[in-house]
């Protein structure tokens, strides 16, 4: 199993870099992985939506996909596009430490 280090952490990730664990996970890590990924600086409007999935995963089991997102974070669909480019739902689990969302190819 691939590992990357983030902040100084060492870490367990798949082949497409998402956290196997999400217990892994700090803000710290969170801040690598969106610097690597092109999404610099997060601010608080990142920050919303990272906090939102990461709380929703833990309620519900699985990374939420990017219409519960847009529908239930308080953040619509064009912003969230505008937040995270280049598929927001995939990208936004990947900087919060959760697995794929199931809708994402």
């Amino acid at each position: 199993m691939p590992t990357r280090d983030y902040a100084g952490r060492t870490v367990r990730t798949n082949e497409e870099g998402f956290l196997v664990d999400a217990h892994e996970w700090t803000r710290e890590v969170g801040e690598a992985i969106a610097r690597e990924a092109g999404v610099w600086p997060l601010t608080d409007a990142h920050w919303k939506v990272i906090d939102f999935c990461r709380a929703d995963a833990e309620r519900e089991g699985a990374s939420p996909g990017l219409r519960r997102i847009a529908k239930t974070s308080g953040v619509d669909m064009k912003a969230l596009y505008q937040l995270f480019p280049k598929g927001p739902g995939k990208l936004a689990a990947r900087i919060a430490g959760l697995p794929k969302p199931q809708g994402c190819v």
